[in-house]
Formats: structure tokens, C-alpha cells, sequence
């Protein structure tokens, strides 16, 4: 039986008295593509941030590559290999598009104290990485707010599977794009990524991402039903 990347079971989260979170499970294997849909405040969010490592759990335990663990910040996740792009992008506008590619990973050169940051390492990265997603940009030194919406939020797919992310977490990576840049985005993630784990509030596209789809029913009692894609 193959091991899942990414598996959660009993997940359990309040705010107070609210739940959002009950007994929630969840997996994510290698090579596919899943979905997670759900109603506004059916805890969509709440989840991708507790398996991100933004925020703990109350309860139930989390398995990377069959190994259970605890994140106790985003670093913590990265580290294992699970990467978030979320969907404000986390971009420095008016920084150039591979200070971006980069920012809080800089290659550098020079030994101990002497250490500066390998600038032309960085451009000749950057450029081969985000070419190898299909994104047209002549100079990669300009400022990331020149591209598109959906350029930047390819960037950041780009980024993330370049720093070794096994699990790519997109929360609700079209919700803010148009056709044009929504195409863009999908078509940068099912055709480069081994396996991801999507929040979309749009239906009607889920059938175009996923290879699973996963509902998140807040009156369901273990919070998420399994359905296999199929003929709609």
C-alpha cells in the first residue's frame, strides 16, 4: 500500500466556542491533484493554515511520508516539504522578480562575515526556473508588480517546487484572477507539480484541477467526504 504524502486525521480546531474544525481527515498522495471545496466558513482555510504550519491543532495528528509530526510554525513545514502559496501572494512588489524568487533563501558567495549575496546566481536561477513554467519575461531584474496576476502567482508555484516542496498547497489560487490568468495558474501546477493540495470557492473549475476532490461539509461527522473524479 502506498504511503501518502500528506495524511491528517482527527483534526480538531476552536476559536472560543466555535468549532471549526471536527475530526477532519484528509490525504494527499504523490502525482495528484485534490481538491478541497466547501461553503464560505465550512473551515476550508482554517485547515490549509494548520497543515502550513500557521496555526496548531487542538487535536488529532498529522502524517508527512508516514512519519508523525508537529509543526510549530511555517518553517517547520517547509523544512518537511510542505509548501503554501497563499492566495494574497506574499510578494514584494517593488522588489525586483528574483529577490522574490529568493527572499529569505539568498544564494551567497564568500566565506563567514564575508558573505554577499550571489546577484548573478540569482538572475540566471530565476530565469531558468520560471521558463521552465512557460512565463515570458524578458528581465527578471525588474519589479515582480510589472507581471500579471497570474505570472506572480506562477512565480510563487515556481519558487516553491525550486526550494523542494513534495506537497504544494494552493488556498484558493484563482479566486482573484481573470480566465486568461486562472489558465495560467492551473496550468503551471498540474503540469510541474508532483502532488498538491488546492482550496478553490469555484466548483465549476474543480473538475479541470483534480484528480480527487474532497468536500468539506461542516454538518458531516468526520467533516470530509472522498469522492473519486468521475463523469459530472
Amino acid at each position: 500500500m502506498t504511503v501518502p504524502l500528506l495524511a491528517a486525521s482527527g483534526i480538531r480546531k476552536s476559536f472560543g466556542a466555535v468549532e471549526a474544525l471536527v475530526g477532519v481527515s484528509l490525504t494527499v498522495c504523490s502525482g495528484k491533484v485534490t481538491c478541497l471545496l466547501g461553503d464560505n466558513g465550512a473551515g476550508k482555510s482554517t485547515l490549509i493554515k494548520i497543515l502550513s504550519g500557521v496555526q496548531q491543532p487542538d487535536g488529532g495528528e498529522i502524517r508527512v511520508d508516514g512519519q508523525l509530526v508537529r509543526f510549530g510554525s511555517a518553517k517547520d513545514a517547509l523544512d518537511r516539504g510542505i509548501a503554501t502559496v497563499f492566495q494574497d501572494l506574499a510578494v514584494a512588489p517593488v522588489m525586483p522578480i528574483y529577490r522574490n524568487f529568493f527572499l529569505g533563501r539568498e544564494p551567497l558567495r564568500g566565506w563567514g562575515l564575508f558573505q554577499v549575496f550571489a546577484k548573478s546566481e540569482a538572475v540566471l536561477r530565476t530565469s531558468a526556473e520560471i521558463a521552465r513554467f512557460g512565463i515570458a519575461v524578458d528581465d527578471v531584474t525588474r519589479p515582480i508588480a510589472t507581471l500579471s496576476g497570474g505570472e506572480r502567482q506562477s512565480v510563487a508555484i515556481a519558487r516553491a517546487i525550486h526550494f523542494g516542496a513534495k506537497v504544494l498547497i494552493l488556498d484558493e489560487p484563482t479566486s482573484a484572477l481573470g480566465v486568461r490568468e486562472s489558465e495560467i495558474v492551473l496550468h503551471s501546477f498540474t503540469e510541474r507539480a508532483s502532488a498538491r493540495l488546492a482550496s478553490c470557492s469555484l466548483p465549476i473549475m474543480a473538475p479541470r484541477m483534480a484528480d480527487r476532490r474532497q468536500l468539506r461539509n461542516p454538518e458531516a461527522e468526520k467533516g470530509l467526504t472522498s469522492v473519486r473524479k468521475g463523469r459530472d
